[in-house]
């Protein structure tokens, strides 16, 4: 049942000096733009015991985050977490250890200049609309309007359990960020006291100083369900999607244009543009060969119990996403797995752009030395090609 709040009802109200752009028009003019997923959980996205020097920590993640500014990334992405002991559990804890990323993009922003931050938020959490709209407005203070919030709505009933909350049916929890996040842009947006009853927030005489400026902060989502998808055109600057083929890369260019094509034309009828990224884990090396005994290490490594209850925990949900996705895929992680030298990789750049994805954001197994490599050899064939300027 779809449920339309007072909210919702009422448009935005724009300060004057806020001219209606994306703050996606802040980016660099790139063909294709380029972000990094933080490592900031344990084990990253592959739950293999295979070597590696991939931390959590702080320092490490800061290494990442200003390589990748030197390099000329355009965003570094935090996700967030709540697990209980054991993280997914085998020998290794997968993911047991994670850094919060609202506090690590608040450090990070006093030590970069030009990457763009975002960090997840999962809203429904005991959050108030109130609280994100006055830490964003510090954050884009501090960082210069470098600041986003992936806006996340959980999937998980064990976290909604940590904060004491029932599980809430998945398009609701729609209906439910549509109201926090129309809030959210509001409190961004004016120059008044605000008070208003919603039907799941309400405030009285709320007011931010300072406030964002010139632009409201970057909002993401990702999104692959009717519901999801209809949040995103309506809020969102940039979409993550998932590839419906799952990982293999032909099935990835052959699925991934009409997903493309749906968030575009839903966010046209709105009178708005959006920008889709899609997350692929790369695995680069000088030779097809070196990249492709790379692949297999992670694989021989897998952490069997880490790994099946990773897994479990995604098909086992309500989420839309990831469905396409073998248990080995999940292993290596990351939505598309592009393996092979840089000319392979860079090809298969050119194809997620041509299939209509506007960036992508990347992750690694061995973070410092394949972002390193990366920057070597892949950057230069991508302004070679024409997707990086």
């Amino acid at each position: 049942m779809k449920v339309t709040s007072m909210l919702t009802q009422n448009p935005l109200t724009p300060h004057a000096h806020d001219a209606p752009v994306s703050p996606l028009e802040r980016l660099a003019p790139n063909k294709l733009i380029l972000g990094l997923f933080l490592p900031m959980q344990e084990g990253a996205w592959s739950p293999s015991r295979a070597p590696r020097s991939t931390s959590w920590t702080f320092d490490y993640l800061a290494q990442c985050t200003r390589q990748a500014e030197d390099l000329g990334f355009d965003l570094a992405f935090g996700l967030a977490q709540w697990m209980g002991k054991g993280g997914y559990g085998g020998e290794m804890h997968f993911r047991e250890h994670e850094l919060d990323p609202i506090i690590v993009n608040t450090a990070l922003a006093a030590m970069t200049k030009r990457i763009v931050l975002i960090n997840t938020v999962h809203i429904l959490y005991a959050w108030h609309p109130l609280h994100l709209a006055k830490f964003g407005a510090a954050l884009d203070h501090i960082s210069g309007g470098r600041w986003g919030v992936n806006v996340v709505t959980g999937y998980k009933p064990s976290e909604y359990r940590m904060f004491g909350l029932d599980m809430i049916e998945h398009d609701l929890r729609y209906d439910m960020a549509d109201e926090f996040t129309t809030l959210l842009e509001r409190l961004w947006a004016e120059d008044e006291n605000l008070t208003f009853a919603g039907r799941w927030w309400k405030t009285e005489n709320a007011f931010l100083a300072p406030r964002p400026g010139p632009r409201r902060p970057f909002l993401v989502n990702a999104a692959s369900s009717g519901a999801g998808l209809a949040y995103a055109a309506k809020h969102s600057d940039l979409i993550f999607i998932t590839s419906p083929g799952g990982a293999e890369p032909a099935k990835a260019y052959e699925t991934l244009p009409p997903v493309n094509a749906r968030i575009k034309d839903l966010a046209a009828s709105l009178g708005r543009q959006v920008k889709t990224i899609i997350n692929p884990h790369v695995i680069c090396r000088p030779t097809e060969k070196e990249a492709q005994e790379a692949y297999r290490r992670i694989l021989e490594h897998e952490d069997p119990v880490a790994a099946d209850n990773f897994v479990q925990t995604f098909v086992g949900g309500d989420t839309k996403s990831w469905r396409g996705h073998s248990r080995a895929q999940w292993v290596i992680g990351g939505n598309v797995h592009l393996v092979g030298t840089p000319e392979q990789i860079v090809e298969g750049f050119v194809k997620l752009q041509a299939a209509g994805c506007d960036g992508v954001q990347v992750n690694f197994f061995d973070y410092l030395p394949d972002l390193a490599y990366f920057g070597e050899a892949v950057i230069p064939m991508m302004k070679q090609a024409g997707l990086r300027t």
